[in-house]
C-alpha cells in the first residue's frame, strides 16, 4: 500500500528580513520534487491560521523568489498566546482546529525569538511543528546564526562607510542607530567592520563620561572626525531614541558639532545577501528533512559548519547575547575602539 504523501504549512511571523522568501523556496522545493509532499501558504504568520487564510503552493510558484526581499506569505506580529483586551477567542484552540481541517502533518514556522515561542507553546497543544531561526539581531537562542543577520550587516557597514566622508567634510561627530534591541550582534559586527570609533551595545554598560572624553581625546590628536555607532537597545531616556540622546549627551559634553542618523526599517529590506541565500536555502532544506523522518518539535540551528537542529523547548524565552569576553571585543579594545566601558 502507497502511503499518503505529507501535507505541510508554511508560515513567517515577526518582522520581516531578507531571506524569508529563500527559506520559503527552500522548504517548497524540497518538499515537492524530493518527497511529493503537498505545500500550503499560510498568510500572514499565525493570523493566517486563526483566519484559515491560505493557499497552496505549487512548485511554479516558488521560482525567482530566491533573491526577493520581504515574504509572499506575509507576515505579521501576531502572539496567539497573549492574553488583549477581553476577548475570549481562544487562539491557540482555534489554531489547533484550524491545523485540523486543513489536514497538516506538520507547520513549518519561519520566525525570531517569539515566533520560536509561540511555536514550543503550539507543539504543547499537540501541533506538529519545525521552526526556522530568522533574525537581522541574530539573538535567537541555540543557532550560531540566523538567516537575515549577514545582508543586515552588509547594510548597515556600507551606511557607515558612507557617513566617514560626510563627517569628514564637516569635522562633524556622527552617530549612527542600528538595530538590536536586547542584543548587540549587528552593531558591533557593523561598527568593527565599517570602522566605528566609538561602539555601543546592550550588553556592555557605558560611561557617557567615558565617551565623551574619548572623543575629546581624538579631536586634540587632531582626528577631525568620529564614528560612533550604537545599538537602538542601550540604556537611554525612554524618551528618546538611542542616537538622539547619545548625540545630544555628546554635543552637550564636548561641544563638537554631532549629527545622528537612524537606519530604522532599511536594515530589514531588499534583496538578500548570497550568504543568507544559502542559509536559509539549507534551513528550508534541513527542514523538510525532519518532516521526512517524522521527528517533530524542532528548531533547525547552524552549529560552526553543520546545519543541525535542537528541541524548541530548549529555545524557551532565551535570547543570544554578546559575551563580554567575545573575541570581536577584545579586538575592538586592542584597536583603541572605545566600548565606553566606565
Amino acid at each position: 500500500m502507497t502511503k499518503k504523501p505529507k501535507r505541510i504549512g508554511i508560515l513567517t511571523a515577526g518582522g520581516d528580513c531578507p531571506g524569508l522568501n529563500a527559506a520559503i523556496r527552500g522548504v517548497g522545493k524540497t518538499a515537492i520534487v524530493k518527497y511529493n509532499m503537498e505545500v500550503i501558504g499560510i498568510s500572514s504568520g499565525f493570523l493566517g491560521l486563526i483566519n484559515k487564510d491560505y493557499i497552496p503552493l505549487e512548485e511554479k510558484m516558488l521560482s525567482g523568489i530566491l533573491t526577493v526581499g520581504g515574504t509572499i506569505l506575509g507576515t505579521s506580529r501576531e502572539k496567539p498566546f497573549k492574553k488583549t483586551g477581553h476577548l475570549s477567542i481562544d487562539k491557540p484552540k482555534l489554531i489547533k482546529e484550524h491545523y485540523d481541517e486543513l489536514g497538516l502533518d506538520c507547520l513549518v514556522c519561519i520566525g525570531g525569538n517569539g515566533t520560536q515561542r509561540t511555536a514550543t507553546g503550539l507543539v504543547e497543544h499537540g501541533l506538529n511543528i519545525i521552526g526556522i531561526p530568522k533574525t537581522i539581531d541574530n539573538d535567537v537562542w541555540g543557532t550560531d546564526e540566523t538567516f537575515g543577520f549577514d545582508s543586515a550587516l552588509w547594510i548597515a557597514t556600507d551606511a557607515i562607510d558612507r557617513l566617514h566622508s560626510t563627517a569628514n567634510s564637516h569635522k562633524r561627530i556622527m552617530v549612527i542607530e542600528v538595530m538590536g534591541h536586547h542584543a548587540g550582534w549587528l552593531t558591533l559586527y557593523a561598527g568593527m567592520a565599517g570602522g566605528g570609533d566609538v561602539i555601543l551595545i546592550p550588553e556592555l554598560e557605558y560611561s557617557m563620561k567615558r565617551v565623551n572624553e574619548y572623543l575629546l581625546e581624538r579631536a586634540n590628536r587632531k582626528k577631525p572626525y568620529s564614528i560612533v555607532v550604537v545599538a537602538e537597545g542601550i540604556k537611554k531616556h525612554k524618551q528618546d531614541s538611542a542616537a538622539s540622546y547619545i548625540a545630544e549627551q555628546i554635543e552637550k559634553g564636548t561641544g563638537i558639532e554631532t549629527r545622528k542618523t537612524i537606519l530604522g526599517y532599511i536594515q530589514r529590506g531588499g534583496s538578500p545577501s548570497p550568504y543568507d541565500r544559502l542559509l536559509a536555502t539549507s534551513f528550508g532544506a534541513h527542514a523538510v528533512e525532519l518532516i521526512a523522518k517524522e521527528d517533530y518539535g524542532k528548531m533547525v540551528t547552524r552549529k560552526g559548519d553543520h546545519i543541525s537542529d535542537i528541541p524548541l523547548k530548549e529555545v524557551g524565552d532565551k535570547v543570544r547575547l554578546v559575551p563580554k569576553g567575545h573575541p570581536l571585543i577584545q579586538r575592538a579594545m586592542g584597536l583603541d575602539i572605545c566600548l565606553g566601558a566606565k
